[in-house]
Parts: C-alpha cells; structure tokens; sequence
C-alpha cells in the first residue's frame, strides 16, 4: 500500500470497468492483496513450483515455467486494454505495452510524491501476517542477510540483559547495545499507605514485551495476565505471568485475587496489532478494579515484527530484538477519573470504552471493535484458541 501511486490509483484504475494486475511478482504472492485490497478482477504473473506431499502442497521457491506470455495476456484481457500503466523500470513492460491503446508510464520518484494516504485505503489495513517489516528489493534482502548473524547476537545479548541484569542497570545497558526506551508520565505512588488494593495497568498490546517494558518503566516487577503465551517465553520471563482461561468467572477471580497482592498489568485486547489501531477492549478488567492508570505502549521495528498469528510465537520476542534499533514508548496516562469507574456508576463496556478511547488519543491510534477472534480467523484461520 505504502507503494501505491496516488494518482493513478485514483484517476485511472478506479474509474475502470475492468482492472487486470500484471505483475512480475509469483502470482500466488499477490493475488489475494490485489483483489482484497485493490479490486482487481484479474491477475497474471508467474506461477511458483510446488510439490506434492500427502494431501498438502508445499512451494519449492522455485518458478515453474517462464512468465506468461502475451498470449496468456491478451486472453485475459479478452480485448485490447483501453489504458496501461507501467513503470519506468518494471520487467513487465515488453509485455504489457503491445495489448493497450494508450500507456502511462509512472516513475519511482513520481510515486514517492504521491503516496496513497492511508485514510484513502479501500478498506482499512489493520492486520498482516508475516516477519519482514519493509519492502524486500534484492538490496535490501541481501543487507538484511548480511545482518541477520549480527541481528541474532544482539537480541540474545538483549533479552539477557532483561533477564539477569537489575532494573536500575538494563535501562543504561540496553541503550548501549542499541535499544532505544522512552517513558513518561510516572508518578510517584501515594504515601498515605492506605490502598489495600493493588493498581490495575491497562495497556494497548503491541508485541510480547509489553508487560516487561512496563515493569522496566516502573522500576519493580508487576505479574502479567496473558492469553496465549509459549512455554519458552513464560520460562525466560523475568516477571510473573498469570494464564487466562477465558472462562469468565474464574478469569475474574484470578485477577481479583492477584489484585488483593499488589500490582497487576493487563492488555485487554486479548492480541497484538501491529499497525495504528486499538482492538476492542474487554470489559472485565473494568468490572474488577476501580483504581486502573492506562498505559500507551508502542514499539517501532525496522526489520522484523515481533508479533505472529500463524507462526512460532516463541520467537516473537527474538525476532523483536533482532531489529538494528529496536525502540519502546511507555506514556503513563493518569488513574481513569471516579467518575469513569464502576464506583462512579459507570457500566463496565462504558469504563473499557472510555480507557480504550484515551489510549488511543494519546497513540493517536484509531479504535475499533475488532476482536482477538477476528484477527485470527483472518490469518490463521482458526479463533485462536489452542485446544488442550
């Protein structure tokens, strides 16, 4: 979408009646983003080889065949196109150009100062799969290969200095090693010592490292509630973490009891997202805890995501740290208001609505009513919850 031209996105391919995509791309690579996201009603590009194994078929990476022809084209097409558009230094060009009456030819720099604005998306980009954070050009594949031994080292060295290294130390020593960490908004906690309760941190989720960035900010170990977590990650964790079971009743009587003990954080979207937008938050947070402060976490990568629906999650946090310059922001937000607490009279959706609308002021992050299950049946395939 980021390379998407503007212009002729708006004043060509839209007015159309019938939009073909010819791409020098593996067809099945980018079929689906051109018909979802763009509404092509065909697309010709080359086929990738596969194999056969049982009843699953695997790609071998390989092409199968040359690129189609101007045969296979033409056929598509059914006529002559009307109008073309190519690019100054696309491979498909030669093919292309012979079957249209009139063509355009659109230059990179061109494209760079016509970028699509994301509010003018066709529909709203909010969940994608997959580890790679940038466009993959051979040159920038072949830097990130070249950095990926380096990229490794450093997120081992990483992790370890959350795991072994004392909070009032990590903060200096990840700086060092090229972990960038902002926090603001903390306040000193009440000296009256009369709360008998702990407090309730409600976060957004961007990847797996929230909960001990969080802890990082505050300078002291808070338990985490957490949905789907692997073995791996809950053994390394230099902090608490709690499971949910997503059965009510005892969910909340989980977290009442862990609230009685101090300190808690919790995200209540129930997943990650990657890009701008707030999931729809839970409400039994709310229903549990009146003195809850927000927190707007945010985490910025260059290379990798540290968040997957559909691959091994206990690599997420490796694959975060692995970033040349992987950075955090921790914005403390305030406690939520009495009178926007179930003390207050407030319902517990109108409390999870009203913390996930300031979250998302302070992010400047849109909010929607997407759920964790609407994420992964869209990725996965599946509703996300691991069977027993």
């Amino acid at each position: 979408m980021e390379q998407l031209n503007a212009l002729v996105y708006e004043r060509l391919w839209l007015p159309s009646r019938r939009k073909v995509a010819v791409t020098a791309a593996p067809r099945v690579m980018s079929e689906w983003f051109l018909r979802e996201y763009t509404a092509a009603d065909a697309v010709v590009g080359p086929e990738l080889h596969h194999v056969a194994v049982g009843r699953r078929r695997y790609f071998t990476g390989l092409l199968a065949g040359p690129a189609p022809g101007r045969d296979v084209l033409q056929e598509v097409l059914g006529a002559v196109a009307d109008v073309g558009v190519v690019s100054s230094s696309s491979p498909v060009d030669q093919l292309l150009v012979p079957c249209c009456k009139e063509v355009y030819v659109v230059s990179r720099e061109s494209t760079k100062s016509a970028k699509l604005p994301r509010d003018k998306y066709p529909k709203p980009l909010i969940f994608h799969d997959g580890r790679l954070a940038f466009l993959p050009t051979p040159a920038a594949m072949l830097a990130f290969f070249l950095f990926l031994p380096l990229g490794v080292i450093l997120s081992v060295i990483r992790i370890n200095i959350g795991i072994v290294l004392p909070y009032k130390i990590n903060f200096v020593a990840g700086a060092i090693f090229g972990v960038r960490f902002r926090t603001s908004g903390l306040r000193a906690p009440p000296a009256d010592g009369k709360r008998r309760r702990g407090v309730l941190y409600v976060c957004t989720h961007r990847t797996l490292v929230d909960p001990i960035m969080l802890t990082t900010a505050l300078q002291k170990p808070v338990p985490a509630l957490t949905y789907s977590l692997s073995r791996l990650s809950e053994v390394i964790a230099p902090i608490k973490t709690v499971r949910l079971t997503r059965d009510r009743a005892r969910d909340a009587e989980t977290m009442s009891r862990l609230l009685k003990q101090g300190d808690l954080a919790v995200c209540p979207e129930g997943t990650t997202c990657r890009e701008p937008y707030l999931l729809r938050f839970s409400p039994l947070f709310a229903e549990l805890a009146d003195d809850m402060e927000p927190v707007a976490l945010d985490a910025q990568v260059t290379t990798l995501y540290g968040t997957t629906a559909s691959g091994h999650k206990w690599l997420d946090p490796v694959a975060f740290f692995a970033n040349p310059v992987p950075s955090y922001r921790v914005e403390f937000l305030g406690a939520v208001p009495r009178e926007w607490t179930r003390a207050g009279g407030r319902t517990g959706v109108e409390v999870a609505n009203w913390v996930q609308r300031r979250l998302g002021e302070a992010l400047e992050f849109e909010c929607t009513g997407l759920t964790r299950r609407d994420k992964y049946m869209m990725l996965a395939g599946n509703d996300g919850v691991v069977a027993k």
